[in-house]
């Protein structure tokens, strides 16, 4: 009699999947809390929890609908501390005929099964997620011959593709992206939501983790654990999103506030990369919801929010999966500096940077203007390896999984991959913090001031970065207008400013 073994690794927990639509009594699933995923870099603690909680649930849902499940907690006394060795010794001792699993979003998960699977002696398949809007390697097929990639046509195709704000073959209103209206200071003119409430008793898991000796990073209590761990929750979060966030999350998706965390943007990436929900209902619930409430919510609201699943989401993962194994190693501008050693503490005189980065801290979560312009503009100003840099977006965050944080960090914010994912390094002084945020009126330096006594670090660091990589970078035509200030600068201005530059780069940790 056949007996299939089903794997599930722990961000594909999507219900909707093919494989639950009818009980099996010959299929069992299998999922499995192992060293090798809570060890292979230091997590956030809330991080890790979140997984387990979510995967738990998950399993505990499988069972309610009939189907057979196995879990592997930590402590299983059978556990062997890594997933192939696991499902070899499960394979064996239950005697299943056939194996099946879905593919891994990450290249090490996904070559690990790969080479597990060659090696079996009984039969095995492989399925897709289900999840994506595009498959592996359409990016890669879309930009074939071409030499570069750019997000927007890629993003225009997809709208096409789906037929998502098009009327008539073409964007509605005739205008595709309304970027350059998302992009405002947050000064108190609409009141915040207050968010969902999501807590939960985890006590068993933290505990777990400590007698395990799991090393975590980050803080952890029933205040500031305050995530969806299930689809029942991630659905409550989507409808309180599109009610209450969604008139005016595109205009104030890069305001940064010291005293607001989350301002308008939805905390739904754990709940996507984990599977919980998928792009897909994301955005069509919030299109629906959009043209059913157009005298509130603007086109440019809608656009926004779209153009983050549907166009930077995706074309992460497909950036992600055309360029990997070699991603990894990209080092463009020969950084070799460590992190500064606030980025794990946050106690730095900086404002803005302590603020990002105690609130990360705090919550596993800081969002995509604090990643890009707070924490990996300074780590790139200040000259830090990328390996550095991914280990630790990697470990922080809640919803950084390889496929979209290595793209984001070693991509777009370190520009290590020298333009493949974007088409200019994101840095900035002081000028665009402030510019963004409130953080700037709280801080020990001076936001105005290059060099001299409380001068903040930006200002120089941004200067110095250009000087120090101009055979890199004075070609490039987006860039061009930094290079014509710097050499419009006096001699004597320009080396108080380098020398600025230097003075704190040679004792950085005391920033």
């Amino acid at each position: 009699m056949a007996k299939t073994l089903r794997f599930l690794l722990g961000d594909q927990l999507n219900i909707q999947h093919t494989w639950f639509q009818e009980q099996q009594n010959d299929v069992e699933y299998v999922l499995m809390e192992v060293r090798q995923e809570t060890d292979y870099v230091r997590h956030h603690i809330q991080k890790i929890v979140a997984f387990f909680a979510s995967m738990r649930a998950f399993a505990e849902k499988l069972r309610q609908e009939g189907h057979q499940v196995i879990y592997w907690q930590l402590e299983h006394p059978e556990q062997k501390g890594s997933l192939i060795e696991n499902l070899q010794h499960l394979i064996q001792k239950e005697s299943f005929n056939k194996f099946e699993y879905q593919l891994p979003d990450e290249y090490r998960l996904d070559e690990q099964m790969r080479a597990f699977c060659e090696n079996l002696s009984i039969e095995w398949q492989v399925f897709d997620t289900e999840h994506f809007l595009t498959e592996r390697h359409f990016l890669q097929h879309f930009f074939k011959n071409k030499k570069t990639y750019l997000m927007e046509s890629f993003y225009r195709q997809l709208r096409k593709k789906y037929d998502i704000l098009m009327e008539d073959s073409k964007p509605l209103s005739g205008k595709w992206n309304y970027d350059a209206e998302n992009r405002k200071k947050y000064k108190g003119e609409v009141p915040i939501p207050t968010t969902l409430d999501f807590r939960k008793e985890v006590s068993d898991i933290v505990q777990l983790l400590k007698n395990q000796e799991v090393q975590t990073i980050g803080q952890i209590d029933l205040e500031n654990f305050n995530w969806v761990t299930s689809r029942k929750e991630a659905l409550q979060l989507l409808d309180f999103f599109v009610e209450n966030n969604l008139s005016y999350f595109g205009t104030y998706q890069d305001a940064m506030l010291q005293e607001e965390p989350f301002l308008f943007h939805s905390r739904l990436s754990f709940a996507l990369n984990i599977k919980l929900i998928s792009p897909l209902e994301v955005i069509q619930k919030s299109v629906a919801h959009w043209e059913q409430n157009q005298e509130k919510i603007s086109l440019a609201q809608i656009e926004g929010f779209v153009r983050q699943i549907l166009g930077w989401r995706e074309y992460m993962r497909g950036v992600y999966w055309a360029k990997m194994p070699e991603f990894a190693q990209k080092n463009y501008f020969e950084l070799e500096n460590p992190l500064p050693e606030f980025y794990w503490t946050g106690n730095t005189k900086m404002n803005c940077l302590s603020q990002a980065i105690k609130q990360s801290l705090n919550t596993a979560y800081a969002h995509h203007i604090q990643r890009l312009m707070i924490t990996g503009n300074f780590a790139l100003l200040a000259g830090i390896h990328p390996d550095f840099v991914d280990e630790w977006y990697l470990g922080i965050y809640i919803d950084a999984i390889e496929w979209v944080e290595i793209t984001n960090t070693r991509g777009m914010s370190q520009f290590a991959d020298g333009g493949i994912v974007g088409t200019k390094p994101y840095v900035s002084s002081a000028n665009y913090i402030d510019k963004m945020s409130n953080y700037c009126a709280h801080c020990f330096y001076d936001k105005k001031k290059k060099y001299g006594e409380k001068a903040c670090p930006f200002n120089s660091l941004y200067w110095n970065f250009y000087e120090v990589h101009r055979e890199k970078l004075s070609k490039n035509p987006r860039i061009g207008m930094a290079y014509r200030m710097l050499d419009k600068m006096e001699a004597d201005e320009k080396q108080k400013i380098l020398n600025q530059a230097s003075h704190y780069l040679a004792d950085i940790n005391a920033l």
